[in-house]
């Protein structure tokens, strides 16, 4: 498995994993002005042409904000996110980041899991922030 950045041939499967794994899935044309935008990374993994998973994150001042990850359901439990988060988080360092955010719902255990795994701790709590089903989300950081 590689991880590398995000091009416009991977866009479908990109979005394909994106609206098997959210409820408030982004459109595919979100995911084609990130390739536009300057200040957002976005990589995939990808295994023998397939793509397995993508991550993201927009770079703004000195903060890293995670956008986005996301695993295709048949490739989950095999440590894919904890590898993309952490390709995330060298980036970040790289661009000389002083933190990363990101936000995730309350009821998202594993992925409230690995974060933590990872050094994130919650620095609050935004309520209503997620539609369909209405939920609160988890803001974590990380000093980076």
């Amino acid at each position: 498995m590689i991880i590398r950045p995000m091009k416009e041939e991977d866009l479908k499967d990109v979005h394909q994993i994106e609206q098997a794994s959210f409820t408030m899935a982004w459109s595919y044309e979100s995911f084609q002005e990130v390739l536009e935008t300057s200040y957002r990374y976005y990589i995939v993994a990808e295994e023998e042409g397939q793509i397995l998973g993508f991550a993201g994150m927009s770079l703004i001042v000195d903060e890293a904000d995670i956008e986005n990850i996301a695993v295709s359901r048949e490739h989950r439990r095999r440590g894919l996110g904890r590898e993309l988060l952490r390709a995330l988080k060298t980036r970040a360092m790289e661009q000389e980041m002083s933190v990363m955010f990101l936000e995730v719902r309350v009821s998202n255990t594993p992925a409230v899991c690995l974060y933590e795994s990872e050094g994130f701790v919650p620095v609050g709590r935004r309520k209503d922030y997620y539609e369909a089903p209405r939920e609160d989300a988890l803001l974590y950081a990380l000093k980076l």
